[in-house]
């Protein structure tokens, strides 16, 4: 057994994306049992505070996606709890959690993004949605793509080809938040490039290509096996492969995120990457694109996941 004491694993919570946590959570506690890690795997709820403090873990791997999971609350009460924990600290997770924050953080780095409206519910509703609507394709052009500003497994998004498709978009999108995001959708190879730091500097894991089977990967495409064929690593030139691992470091460091994080970033067909979002809690499901990029780089998913609870362990101990 590792020396590592027990570990606590969160997954579950509320959001929509709870099954998918509860899966991750799953794949992370059965790796890290096959690595000699004392784990114990637990939901948010009532009884969470109570028994940390009764007997507080050596550190907490956090696999809960969206809401709590990925704004900064829980691991807000994780600081609290003088609870060392893995991924990025609470005031990154704010900023990378809110998809337009995050574009106009990583832009001011340098990073390419596609041109973006941010539109509140309110005001879609107060400015009268077809005159703003008008506008916003005027403005960006078709295709777009069209998003809620927090969360992820793609919920509440569509791509939008036709003016006419926009509004039904926009209804589709406020039933998972209440802010859009309207973006210039650029369209070519999609890539996943996975970045973990281990205490040396972050390193960006091979890139992986996302091809659904019907051209979109939606939360089905996502989470249903067979639905999307992947290839780790992604089948990309040297070069490109070079451009996309600069942009997702580029992101994290400039996001300031910690430990581990995923960018999800758009290849166009003169080989620029184009970032799209950061995902500072990535999947770690049997089709998540995490694991496949830690097995593409030669590595065990269960050590690494016991070095980044070793490394959290040793930042609490210090």
């Amino acid at each position: 057994m590792s020396d590592l004491g027990h570990v606590l694993v969160l997954a579950g919570g509320l959001s929509y994306e709870r099954e998918v946590s509860l899966r991750s959570g799953r794949r992370v506690s059965e790796v890290l049992r096959a690595a000699g890690v004392s784990v114990e795997a637990r939901d948010i709820d009532a009884s969470l505070v109570p028994r940390v403090l009764a007997d507080p873990p050596s550190a907490v791997f956090v696999t809960l996606h969206g809401g709590a999971g990925e704004d900064g609350a829980i691991r807000s009460v994780l600081e609290l709890l003088s609870v060392p924990y893995v991924g990025a600290r609470s005031e990154a997770c704010r900023v990378a959690f809110d998809k337009p924050t995050a574009k106009t953080v990583v832009r001011s780095a340098g990073v390419r993004t596609p041109e973006s409206v941010t539109l509140p519910k309110e005001t879609f509703h107060d400015l009268g949605a077809s005159a703003v609507l008008a506008r916003i394709v005027e403005r960006l052009g078709l295709p777009l793509f069209v998003k809620p500003s927090r969360g992820g497994s793609a919920l509440g998004a569509s791509i939008v080809r036709t003016a006419e498709e926009l509004p039904s978009a926009m209804v589709g999108c406020f039933a998972y938040g209440d802010t859009a995001l309207i973006e210039r959708c650029v369209e070519g190879v999609e890539v996943a490039v996975s970045v973990v730091d281990l205490g040396e500097g972050p390193v960006a894991l091979p890139p992986v290509e996302i091809v659904p089977d019907d051209g979109v990967y939606d939360y089905a495409a996502r989470y249903t096996a067979g639905r999307t064929e992947f290839f780790a690593p992604a089948r990309l030139s040297p070069e490109v492969a070079a451009a996309c691992a600069e942009m997702a470091v580029t992101a994290h460091a400039a996001l300031g995120l910690r430990d581990i994080s995923r960018t999800d970033l758009i290849v166009d067909g003169n080989g620029l990457p184009h970032f799209l979002e950061v995902n500072v809690a990535p999947g770690m499901t049997e089709t998540s694109l995490f694991p496949m990029a830690v097995e593409a780089a030669d590595h065990d998913l269960g050590s690494l996941c016991r070095s980044l609870l070793e490394q959290a362990a040793a930042r609490g101990a210090a």
